[in-house]
Formats: structure tokens, sequence, C-alpha cells
């Protein structure tokens, strides 16, 4: 994708995120979330606004009509050679060369083009087999430099995944077999098409997914729940599989991404809450601990092996962040408060190799999760909140551009600002004396609000006690309590037996010396 039209992406994404006002803080039109075809999936930036079905139609028309045009170009080229090559020949005495000559020497060159052509499209037996030599022991040598408890821990989550898959598939018998037998086949495809494009197995991916998801509709039946959830085991298992080979390839420049972001998101270290117009109070404690949970979250993003893991942290980080808007604001939270939050969270955590995760994630996740439900939404605001922050400014921020320069630059900050506002000729105890007012003014704040809970929790103890006694009266009432008289004494049980003084007398206990 050339930069310029990277550029018109991240100008359409940037384009729904302006400043309506500092109440409203950063806006986001939910339609246009959306993919640009108006299929109604969710779009990405990554995918110049389309949804992945969209994008792979586009795509494949896109290079289909490369295809056509570079071989018409060599076509072209072709046939403009041999005519000036026949054409010296003929001005330097072509009588020289006999007839079966000049046509096996024409039939080289001809051969010889039509293999250079093919070439642009495949890549040799010879060269693929160095390729693929060359990756081995460059993955022997990365292997042993990251040392043995590294490569011991990914055999063994990998062995527990292959375990869990096989477990899997067995509940569905025959659809299952079916199933490992793709997946069997498909890794042992991949193993042999390593010096591939990373878009190149990013399509052969996607047209796995798609072709197992149709098996099992059109073949086997099953239904609509029970394919997705194969399909998040079939993606867990290729995936874990995988992850070494198509995360961050040396062959993308997803690295230096990740550094340019890192270093920019650094450089915005001084932007407040604030500034970006954030619905979030952290000085409420609960508010504090989901505003941690979602940084956590976000940065745990990195540490997963599988794309539906990676998205399944972006979602909990979401839903730690309308929390937090939530307890803060007392109401449910909307789009136009989530996305300056989610900006924020990416700006205070700075999670690592965010645009590699991005990325992988585009690629090689199952496009159905993408395209709809909570998880491709957050995901795309994701997207546009990462793209707010490459292109962020001083309009951005409603700062004036000096300002803004001089943040950039680390010769002021914003808390510094506040407390230099004084003029120069201010002496000392004035400037004192101002924070301490200031001080005492957040005192008072919260001091009142800590006596207007107190009253509130005093209302309600005294409702709480007049509704326990109000019900314990409708009981007394209802249960009324009877005090019967003194009863008279229960005769002994022998009293009737009149004939007692005849009775033998009790046995009593002997001892016996032994």
């Amino acid at each position: 994708m050339s930069s310029l039209r990277i550029n018109e992406v991240l100008a359409f994404f940037l384009r729904k995120m302006n400043l309506k006002s500092e109440r409203r803080g950063i806006h986001v039109d939910q339609s246009e979330l959306l993919c640009k075809k108006g299929c109604g999936y969710y779009g990405n930036p990554a995918w110049q606004g389309f949804c992945s079905k969209c994008w792979r139609e586009e795509y494949h028309k896109a290079r289909q009509k490369q295809i056509q045009e570079d071989w018409e170009l060599a076509e072209r080229l072709q046939r403009e050679e041999e005519e000036a090559y026949a054409s010296s020949q003929s001005s330097q005495g072509a009588q020289s060369l006999t007839f079966s000559k000049f046509e096996e020497k024409k039939t080289n060159e001809k051969t010889r083009k039509v293999t250079t052509v093919k070439k642009f499209f495949t890549a040799s037996s010879r060269a693929g087999a160095k390729k693929a030599l060359a990756g081995k022991l460059k993955e022997l040598q990365e292997a042993k430099a990251a040392g043995p408890a590294v490569h011991r821990q990914a055999s063994i989550e990998t062995d527990r995944v292959s375990r869990e898959f096989i477990e899997f598939i067995r509940t569905y018998q025959k659809p299952g077999q079916d199933i490992y037998k793709q997946c069997k086949l498909f890794l042992d495809t991949m193993s042999h098409k390593r010096d591939l494009s990373i878009e190149e197995q990013s399509e052969c991916a996607q047209d796995f997914y798609q072709n197992v998801a149709d098996r099992l509709q059109t073949r086997w039946k099953v239904p609509p729940e029970k394919v997705e959830k194969a399909m998040d085991e079939v993606e867990k298992y290729i995936m874990t599989r995988q992850y070494k080979y198509v995360f961050c390839p040396e062959t993308t420049d997803d690295e230096k991404k990740d550094l340019a972001v890192q270093k920019r998101i650094r450089a915005l270290h001084w932007v407040t809450p604030q500034m970006l117009c954030v619905p979030v109070s952290e000085e409420i404690p609960e508010v504090s601990d989901m505003v941690v949970k979602a940084i956590t979250d976000i940065i745990e993003m990195d540490s997963k092996r599988v794309p539906r893991d990676k998205l399944a942290c972006i979602t909990k980080c979401s839903k730690h962040i309308f929390n937090a808007i939530k307890i803060t604001k007392n109401e449910p939270a909307s789009a136009d408060d989530f996305l300056p939050t989610l900006i924020y969270i990416v700006l205070k955590g700075n999670p690592p190799r965010l645009q590699s995760n991005i990325q992988y994630i585009t690629r090689f996740c199952n496009p159905s999760r993408l395209m709809t439900g909570e998880d491709g939404y957050y995901f795309t605001n994701l997207c546009c909140a990462v793209a707010f922050i490459e292109k962020l400014d001083a309009q951005s921020l409603n700062l004036s551009q000096e300002d803004f320069d001089r943040f950039m630059s680390g010769q002021t900050s914003p808390k510094k600002q506040e407390s230099d506002s004084f003029s120069p000729d201010v002496c000392l105890g004035v400037k004192q004396m101002c924070k301490s007012l200031d001080l005492l003014s957040q005192l008072n704040e919260r001091q009142e609000r800590i006596v207007s809970e107190a009253k509130k929790l005093e209302k309600d103890l005294i409702d709480w006690t007049d509704g326990i006694t109000k019900e314990v009266e409708e009981i007394v009432e209802k249960y009324p309590l009877e005090i019967k008289g003194k009863s008279q004494a229960l005769a002994a049980i022998d009293s009737e037996n009149v004939e007692n003084d005849k009775l033998p007398p009790p046995l009593q206990p002997q001892v016996y010396a032994g």
C-alpha cells in the first residue's frame, strides 16, 4: 500500500474523531466505523476502510488487474526487443546466419523472456530451496539464542493446545476428523511457503478459514453456533503453531512502526485527561482500580499467541473503561466518552509492539470476529485510537501551536505551567498562600462531599430502621401473642398404683472378692 493511500485511510478515520467541544470531547459517528462499501460490517484502517470480506474482493480485483498489466507490459517489451533484434541482424548482414540458427536464437530469447515474467509471480524451486534452508538455519539460531527455557515453554503450550484440540474435535465425530485432516494439510502446506510474503500467507489463512467454515456448513450440516465454536478452536490450533513465523516477521516494517508508535507515545507523556476530555475521575478508588485493570489488559495482549486471545484482552480493557465511566458519571457510557478514554489508556499504558499486534490480528484472525460483534467494535476503536495518536496535533488538544511545541520538546509541562502562572514580581509568600487556598478549596469540596454522603447514609439508616420497625409491628399485629393461665401440675406416672409398698426394694450393686 502506497504512503499516499495510507495517509488517505488515516485521514478517513481521523475525520470521525473531530473535536466537537470541550464538553463533549472527541466525537465519533458510529456509522462511519462501518465498512465504507455499505455492507454493514465493521471497517478497518488496515483494509482501507473496508471490512475483511469487501477488502479481499477489492484486493483480488486489484491483484488480477496488476497481473494482467504486468503480462501485457512483458509481452510488449518482448515484441519490441524481438523487432529491434531482427532489424539489427538484417542491417549487420543477416545472410551470415542460417535461418535455423536465427529461429533457434529467437526461441531461446522468447523462452528467457517468458521465464523472466514468470519469476515475478512464482519462485523457482532452486531459489525456494535456498530460502527454505536459510529460513531453517535462522529458526535454529533464533531458538538457540532464545534459550532453552523459552523454547521449552512454547513447546509445552503447543502440546497443550494440540491435546485440547484433539479432545475437542472428538466431540464432532466425522466432521471432527475432516477438520483435523484439513488443519494438518494446511500446516504442512504453510511449512513449504515460508518464502511467501506476509500478505500472501494471510490470504492463505483467510481462504483456509472460509473453506473450513463452508465445509462444515454445506457438507456436514453443522449448526452455525457449533461452526463458530469449531472455527475458534481451529484458529487457536493453527495460529499457536504458526505464531513464531508470522508475528512481526522481518520481511515487514512492523517493528519499525512499533518503535515509532512507542516513541510518539513517550513524547506525549504530558497529555492530561482534561485535554482529551476524558470523563473519568481517578480520585475515586474504584475508578482508579478500573483504569489500572484496563492498562494491564491492553499490555497483556502482547503475551498472547492466538488472535482471538489478543482480541479478548482488548475487549476486557474496553469493558473496564466503560465501567470506570459509568461509576464516574453515574450513568451508562456513550461512544463519545469511550474513545477519548481508550486513547488516554493507550497513552498511559504504552503497550509493547502495538502495531505488530494490530497487524497480526488483522492478518490472521477469523474474519467473522472482526466484521461483527463487540470484539470487532472494540478492535476498530483501538485502530482509530492509534491513528489519532499518530496524527495528534495542537488543534486536537485545543492548544496553541506554541504551547504544543514546548510540551513536545520537554521545555515545560502543563503542571509546571500551572505552577508558574504567577507574574514574576509576586513574592514567594503570596504564591504559597494561593497554593494553600487552592488546597483548602479542594479539601472543602471533599468535606462537603463527605458530609453529603454521610447525610445520605444517615437518611438511609433512618429509613431502614423505620422499615424494620414497621415490619415488626405488622407481624405482631398479624400474629398476636396469647398468654395462657398457669396449667395444673401433671401427676406422677405411677400415682395410680396403690400397691407401691408391696413392691420389692430396688437391686443394689454388690462387690464380690475375686
